[in-house]
């Protein structure tokens, strides 16, 4: 193996963002996705402002925040699913391919963890739902830090607890702006390009893109 650890982003990598909106979209109604990516886009919003103004709160206050705020700009979505929405994001979805690539990177002896802007509590949950437990060694949140991607101590939890040079760390995310964080500290970047983004911050390419995990074994 060309790598000590494989480490994966949470949100978007391993977990589809969407599901909580696609589980209710009878009731969400026909501006449901809309409501969804709002939803996504405020989160990361919330996120990297906070840490530009060193006012850190935890993800999950953040996911709440911006859920208000996506229901408040698409009121045709009832405000009455807010609770649903919240409990469905606790226990989103993972990809299909997740539980295959991690049972067949770990039988290849790979140490795997998750590296992850979610709050503790987000990330067990999210985890236990979908049965991961025993394929990872490590899920490292950002609240030890208390500070979000794409700032350097984030990538630095994971050589510091694991003794790691950056560059024996493969980092794995389908955020192409978490991917130049990474690139930038010196971990080996892989883009899971799931949707066909354009390419951006050219600066700090990764060094492989794929469109999900299986092409990483």
């Amino acid at each position: 193996m060309n790598h000590s650890a494989y480490v994966f982003d949470a949100y978007g990598t391993l977990f589809d963002v969407h599901a909580a909106v696609r589980r209710h979209a009878a009731e969400a109604g026909p501006e449901g996705q809309l409501l969804s990516e709002l939803w996504r886009a405020k989160q990361l919003e919330y996120s990297w402002t906070r840490t530009l103004m060193g006012a850190y709160a935890d993800f999950w206050k953040l996911t709440e925040d911006a859920l208000d705020y996506a229901l408040a700009k698409v009121p045709s979505v009832r405000r009455d699913l807010r609770g649903k929405l919240l409990d469905a994001y606790r226990h989103l979805d993972c990809y299909p391919e997740v539980p295959f690539v991690l049972k067949a990177l770990k039988a290849e002896g790979a140490r795997l963890a998750i590296l992850s802007n979610g709050s503790p509590a987000m990330l067990e949950a999210a985890v236990r739902s979908a049965a991961l437990e025993p394929l990872l060694d490590g899920i490292f949140s950002v609240d030890e830090v208390r500070r979000f991607k794409t700032d350097p101590s984030v990538y630095d939890m994971v050589t510091t607890a694991w003794r790691l040079y950056p560059g024996k760390v493969s980092f794995h995310s389908s955020n192409r702006w978490d991917v130049a964080g990474a690139r930038k500290f010196g971990f080996h970047t892989v883009w899971i390009n799931r949707t066909g983004q354009p390419d951006e911050y050219r600066d700090l390419p990764p060094h492989l893109v794929l469109p999900s995990l299986e092409g990483i074994v």
